[in-house]
């Protein structure tokens, strides 16, 4: 089964962009370096992010920038932003219509699915950008105590 990770490559571009706001240089090349994905995939994922207000671009200067701060960025800002109304989990439309399972799961599972999406959306309302960036910013620190100054501003 194949799955989508634009909305960690998000959350990925947009916790680079918040570390590496003083520099000039978060290229879509450079960040695509970082997530191990191509500058198209990033390029497409900062569109998004800018057209749900998320980030702001400068045509031809490598310097995005958040629209607001880390700790008014939530998961579901993201997820939103670059799934749109994408569900969680799906159900599988095609068994078969003979078979007492088949011909009853979809409806089943539909309501279930209908809930944990609803419990997931409330979940990412209340984690944000903040959160990811103490979490990385700890984890980064723990590994490399030198990196401590480039992440202090999310310790």
């Amino acid at each position: 089964m194949r799955y989508s990770t634009r909305f960690s490559d998000a959350v990925h571009i947009l916790a680079y962009i918040a570390v590496f706001s003083d520099t000039d240089s978060v290229t879509s090349d450079i960040l695509a370096a970082s997530i191990e994905t191509n500058p198209t995939n990033v390029r497409k994922i900062m569109g998004l992010l800018r057209q749900h207000g998320l980030i702001r671009t400068v045509n031809g200067r490598p310097k995005p920038t958040l629209s607001r701060p880390v700790e008014d960025i939530t998961l579901y800002d993201v997820f939103t932003s670059v799934q749109g109304d994408t569900r969680l989990i799906e159900v599988d439309e095609h068994t078969n219509p003979r078979c007492i399972i088949g011909a009853n799961i979809q409806q089943a599972l539909e309501k279930q699915y209908a809930r944990l999406q609803e419990a997931a959306e409330n979940e990412m309302r209340h984690v944000t950008l903040a959160d990811i960036l103490r979490s990385i910013s700890s984890s980064a620190v723990n590994a490399n105590p030198d990196d401590k100054e480039l992440v202090k501003a999310f310790l």
